[in-house]
């Protein structure tokens, strides 16, 4: 059909726009615009052409989703909350929540079902989905045959367990009789364009028989009052202070960072983290490209929107090159004829495998298997993007407005006969001067934050560069005046050269910020003495805290002093408590639920 101008009141542009839209519409779509059209005539006095009558069969298609969310560090939750906007800009209505808040008895009264969950450790859920995973895989788990779901996956392919948790998801709700809505995307730390690619798939399942009744989503723009700087449009922040926090003579060096946020509109809260992305280590890139007889100055591409860049900076800042990883192992074997990196890869061979990869990079995966058949362009479109290195914030932005600071731990060690260099803790250790800008976005973490109510007793474990948030902390308790109690374990090497902010803490003691505090320096004496052991010690009173409602909080290294300290914890439960191991892990498992425990560990 064809609009003639001359018969009809459009002018020759709206002639043209309806020519083009009419042929693309589907009957329901011209069902649904001439019920609207005889509505908007309806509500302004006019009178209504009779509406066209209804299809005989309209497809019942359930427009509510629930989204569930596992996140440690935000980055789940985060890419929940895009998935809500997205859908609600949509015309579906959603439903969003922590696997944490969510009654997994209600489950069964979900049709639409998308689950976003990391993995966290050796292949666990992050602590907000543990209780909604065993519920899932245990026998109350509910038939779901009327459940249409899909899961995005967030991981990292450096560790063995690539995405563990969002696979167990999937499994499950296959095997309880649910149906995938769109399959399931599993991502690596560059996630951005695998989440669009899941989100437009579930998009699809959603409309599925729905006749595609909905409106395209505006562009993003920010809302009123947040920052246009994101994780994929970083700030570049001002180095304003870079400070050695270890005394001389020690085994460490801790730096001090603190960064200007002026100008960015950024804004943060206790427990959150920052993002930074790092530059390479640039006598490493050198390395790289003298060894595969390269052209630093070779312009090569850097994304999927043509950016170019010569290869030495696109190496620098742009892609990973101190990580190995399986699947990367997988790509460069197509590079090489050299048949031992395949006998490597071999079924059966995952040990050796894993041994092959801890604490190598690409310098020597490319000394060890050569000579490599490709071209720099070939090797860059299989290395992973630079990722973004997370940093629990030190400081409140009330103590220091415009401000954020920083404490980050050099990363340096031998390793297969060459000294090795955390990329991100190396670059502020010897290479970032004050005047120096770095790319940085804010990680917001609602899983690692202070009690609503103020007089909340706060009980704090944070060794070494893990006492970071808990300055934070004390900085905003400070300036907000909340009166609760508080309770500090901190440990380190050194009494004399470790003391990470001692003066500070001194200070809080003396004011009453900070009402206890107790710690461990495990190079002071002929035993060695940790954050765990000062917990027994005070175990009496720690356990009078925790009936009085005191919230517990851990910062540091998960697979060594986190462990030892949740153990500590439920020994001293158990045992003061008077209660079975098994009622001291309900008790502690009670508190997580309750958000009176929570974990912010790397």
């Amino acid at each position: 059909m064809q609009l003639q101008v001359m018969n009809s009141p459009f002018n020759q542009e709206q002639a043209e726009l309806l020519n083009r839209l009419l042929p693309t519409l589907t009957e329901s779509q011209k069902i649904w615009l001439s019920g609207y059209l005889a509505a908007a005539r309806s509500e302004s006095g006019e009178t209504a052409a009779p509406a066209a009558p209804a299809p005989a069969e309209s497809p019942a298609v359930s427009r509510e989703v629930t989204v569930l969310y596992g996140s440690q560090t935000g980055n789940a939750e985060g890419l929940a909350k895009q998935t809500v906007k997205t859908l609600e800009e949509r015309g579906f209505q959603v439903t969003v929540a922590s696997m944490n808040d969510f009654k997994p008895n209600n489950l069964k009264k979900v049709n639409n079902l998308l689950i976003v969950v990391s993995t966290h450790g050796e292949g666990d859920p992050p602590d907000n989905a543990l209780a909604f995973h065993e519920f899932l895989h245990g026998r109350r788990a509910p038939k779901l045959e009327a459940l249409r779901y899909s899961v995005l996956a967030l991981g990292d392919s450096s560790y063995e367990f690539f995405c563990q948790t969002g696979k167990e998801f999937d499994e499950r709700l296959q095997e309880l009789g649910g149906t995938q809505l769109a399959p399931r995307v599993d991502c690596d730390l560059d996630y951005d364009e695998p989440f669009s690619e899941w989100l437009d798939a579930v998009i699809g399942g959603l409309n599925e028989g729905a006749g595609n009744q909905t409106a395209e989503a505006p562009a993003e723009t920010p809302a009123l009052g947040e920052s246009v700087y994101s994780r994929t449009n970083p700030f570049r922040a001002e180095v304003l202070e870079n400070i050695n926090l270890n005394g001389r003579g020690s085994n460490k060096e801790t730096r001090h960072l603190e960064l200007s946020l002026e100008g960015s509109g950024l804004a943060y809260q206790p427990g959150d983290s920052l993002g930074i992305y790092p530059e390479n280590d640039p006598a490493l890139v050198d390395e790289l490209i003298n060894e595969l007889k390269w052209d630093p100055k070779q312009e090569v591409a850097v994304n999927k929107q043509g950016e170019r860049l010569p290869l030495k900076d696109a190496l620098t800042s742009h892609f990973e090159i101190t990580v190995l990883t399986k699947p990367f192992l997988q790509k460069a074997a197509q590079f090489t004829a050299d048949q031992k990196l395949s006998e490597l890869l071999a079924e059966g061979n995952e040990e050796q495998l894993k041994a092959y990869i801890n604490g190598r990079d690409l310098l020597d995966l490319v000394r060890d298997f050569g000579p490599w058949e490709a071209s720099a362009e070939d090797f860059l479109s299989i290395l992973r993007k630079m990722p973004a290195r997370l940093y629990s914030i030190a400081s409140s932005l009330e103590a220091n407005p415009e401000e954020v600071h920083l404490t980050i731990g050099a990363v340096r060690y031998d390793a297969h006969g060459r000294e090795r260099k955390g990329v991100c803790s190396i670059l502020c250790a010897e290479r970032l001067q004050p005047g120096d800008t770095l790319p940085i976005y804010i990680q917001h973490n609602q899983n690692f934050k202070l009690p609503e109510n103020p007089d909340t007793p706060v009980i704090m474990v944070g060794p070494g560069t893990g006492i970071a948030p808990f300055r934070s902390f004390m900085q905003e308790r400070e300036e907000t005046g909340a009166e609760g109690k508080t309770w500090l374990f901190f440990g380190d090497q050194h009494f004399v050269t470790d003391f990470l902010y001692q003066t500070e803490w001194q200070k809080w003691l003396q004011n009453g910020v900070l009402t206890k505090m107790d710690v461990a320096f495990s190079r002071d004496s002929e035993e060695k003495v940790y954050v765990q052991h000062r917990m027994k010690e005070q175990s009496k009173e720690l356990y009078e805290w925790l009936q009085q409602g005191a919230a517990v909080y851990i910062c540091g290294d998960e697979q060594h002093m986190a462990h030892d300290v949740h153990q500590a914890l439920l020994d001293i439960i158990q045992e003061e408590g008077g209660m079975s191991r098994e009622k001291a892990e309900s008790f502690l498992a009670d508190m997580q639920q309750k958000k009176r425990y929570q974990r912010d560990v790397y």
